[in-house]
């Protein structure tokens, strides 16, 4: 009997997210689908602008689109089953499926690292290297500056994602949470986990980390260069202010997030799911109106946009 309990590991799983507030959870349906159905629009609307309007297929703007499709993309992995769980219960996932919606729910997180850094890259060689902006960011160098973190981000996720897949899960098939998320799955496991533990800890070090160090030591560098020239760089100062707030926004939530899992506290589990669901909606909701409404060229498009769409005959 030990034998067979040891050699034992569920394949099926339940997501059972908010499950402490009962008959109330079909009412969290409201508010997710809203923010859905925002992130849709928001990014949406962003992506045909800068698709629309060649001015704005810099190197800056073309960034900004890719944020607004790893925005778009992002809650498709998890919204529509947590939607479905709020509604009809519809809460089991194998493990298999539980993996693969792991991994692209941590590489998407990671992609939004990557392309703030890039971001900020940006801004470093307008604002501080003028004369060398179109060398360093002509396709070939924007591509490498892209594919070379991508290329690190996928490879440190699927070492995570299949050291989780390799561990025994014996002790319950219930997963606390309304997704996937790695430790969420991993602490179910009745093996040793602490290898899972250091490899998350050193992707957690080796991509959002680094990418934030990198990116506070560009805007130091850009403010203190600002502050030389005078006036002088205070237009391409906005577009770093509006990429200082989406770094905020996704650096707080996904603070919180990572920590929850990996420090005593006394956070209820509901409250717990909730800051890791918001880590991956709230920004890709914010992210659009932030950027539409502090990039200049954007907006101005979007007016545009908004004032043919007034005159179109119905």
């Amino acid at each position: 009997m030990q034998d067979f309990v040891s050699n034992f590991s569920f394949t099926d799983f339940k997501l059972n997210g908010f499950h402490t507030l009962g008959e109330w959870r079909p009412m969290l349906f409201i508010p997710y689908f809203l923010m859905f159905l925002l992130s849709i629009i928001g990014n949406s609307t962003i992506l045909y602008v800068i698709i629309s309007h060649r001015a704005l297929h810099s190197p800056m703007f073309v960034l900004i689109g890719l944020m607004a499709l790893v925005d778009l993309c992002s809650p498709f992995i998890f919204v529509p089953h947590l939607l479905l769980i709020f509604l009809f219960d519809f809460s089991a996932i194998s493990l298999v499926g539980c993996l693969i919606q792991m991994f692209c729910i941590h590489y998407s997180g990671t992609c939004q690292s990557t392309l703030l850094l890039c971001m900020a890259l940006d801004r470093y060689f307008a604002i501080c290297r003028p004369l060398f902006y179109q060398k360093h960011m002509e396709f070939s160098n924007f591509l490498k500056i892209i594919i070379v973190p991508l290329i690190r981000n996928g490879v440190l996720i699927s070492t995570v994602v299949c050291l989780a897949g390799r561990l025994s899960y014996c002790s319950t098939n219930v997963i606390d949470h309304c997704f996937c998320e790695h430790m969420a799955l991993v602490q179910l496991a009745c093996g040793d986990i602490s290898i899972n533990n250091l490899v998350g800890l050193l992707t957690a070090f080796l991509v959002p980390t680094v990418d934030f160090v990198l990116i506070a030591l560009s805007y130091i560098i850009i403010f203190i260069s600002v502050l030389k020239s005078g006036k002088a760089h205070l237009k391409a100062m906005n577009t770093c202010i509006t990429h200082i707030i989406v770094i905020t926004f996704t650096l707080i939530f996904a603070l919180f997030s990572f920590m929850l899992y990996r420090i005593n506290n006394n956070i209820s589990p509901g409250s717990r799911v909730f800051l890791s669901t918001m880590y991956l909606l709230f920004p890709s909701c914010c992210n659009p109106i932030i950027y539409g409404l502090r990039t200049k060229e954007i907006r101005l498009h979007f007016l545009k946009l908004i004032k043919h769409m007034k005159v179109l005959p119905l």
